[in-house]
């Protein structure tokens, strides 16, 4: 099906898919209605026009404090790291030609995750030890996996078994390091293997918003069209003038990056970038990776499950992580069985 074609000044011209253009749309309104009623809950529930009102710098100084110091902060850090994994998630999957590509698969939070116990385990690390941590295993991982699949390896299902085989590997180190705790030690470590928003502030979200701003215009201008193009296979995209091994290494360390940015500011959220690629493409019917559309629609899934979190229960909020978690494994067993009827595994 041809798209609709946008012609510029100086010839310049833009082809673009109306549903992928309404999909996002959709998500990124559905990301900001579910965040301002998040910034709404709490305690001190307030309107949403009273949020809104907060936000633009009105209303009264009390429900300013608690929108810009206590519930903002959480709120991007949510939306900031469901965009990070969807965008990851996205670039996993397109590379390795397979919808299990993923950082929970490929064992970069299962890195990142080891980082942090070496940090509080060994080291007895505060916040910023346990996000370098968080940043430093997950690019660790990243190194390794790339080594083992070699240069022309870095791709298919490859790169899938490889990832599953250091992801079992990392985790039982991981449960290693538990064990060799303090109790006080152990419960920091399991609090944050959960993967929780709780006490957030921007010290936690500013680090990830940094990393978007730089990686998000890399990714979607730099490489989009190559990484289309090499969903043809490498013959192909080579025929066609794409660097693969440049641009396949730097959608990788860009997604590496992104998985472990996220782990650092909200844990090891399971199944996010997992599910965000699968349901963007399904709901914009488009080919290619929809870089765009899962980045928007990781952002709507944190956000909704935070909401769901906190309202599920009433007084009990459940970690956003146990959400993704249940979530997330009913949507693996459904993609494991259609791949099975389909003949892939």
């Amino acid at each position: 099906m041809s798209m609709p074609t946008v012609r510029g000044p100086g010839g310049l011209s833009l082809r673009f898919a109306p549903r992928a253009v309404a999909v996002t749309a959709g998500c990124a309104l559905a990301a900001l209605a579910v965040s301002v009623l998040l910034i709404g809950s709490g305690d001190y529930p307030m309107g949403p026009g009273a949020v809104l009102a907060a936000l633009l710098g009105d209303g009264d100084p009390a429900q300013r404090f608690i929108v810009h110091e206590l519930r903002l902060p959480r709120v991007a850090t949510a939306l900031a790291t469901g965009a990070a994994l969807g965008l990851a998630g996205a670039i996993f999957q397109s590379l390795a030609r397979n919808p299990l590509g993923s950082p929970d698969i490929l064992g970069f939070t299962q890195g990142a995750s080891t980082g942090v116990l070496t940090a509080i385990v060994l080291f007895g690390g505060g916040g910023a030890a346990v996000a370098s941590g968080a940043v430093a295993g997950g690019a660790a991982t990243g190194l390794a996996i790339y080594a083992l699949a070699g240069r022309h390896g870095a791709h298919g299902a490859r790169l899938v078994l490889i990832g599953i085989g250091v992801a079992a590997i990392l985790t039982g180190v991981n449960g290693y390091l538990i064990t060799q705790a303090r109790i006080t030690d152990a419960a920091r470590a399991v609090l944050w293997l959960t993967g929780s928003l709780d006490g957030r502030d921007w010290d936690e979200a500013a680090p990830l918003l940094a990393v978007l701003a730089v990686l998000v215009p890399v990714v979607l201008a730099g490489c989009a069209r190559q990484l289309r193009l090499l969903e043809m296979g490498d013959d192909a995209a080579h025929a066609l003038g794409v660097p693969i091994t440049r641009i396949r290494l730097t959608l990788l360390a860009a997604a590496v990056l992104l998985a472990a940015f996220a782990a650092a500011a909200a844990g090891p959220v399971a199944f996010v970038a997992l599910t965000a690629p699968r349901l963007a493409r399904i709901l914009t019917r488009a080919p290619g990776p929809n870089l765009v559309p899962s980045l928007c629609m990781g952002a709507t899934l944190m956000v909704a499950a935070d909401f769901t979190g906190q309202r599920l229960f009433p007084g009990h909020q459940l970690p956003v992580g146990v959400v993704t978690g249940l979530l997330g494994g009913a949507y693996l067993v459904w993609l494991l069985s259609v791949e099975r009827r389909t003949g892939r595994i």
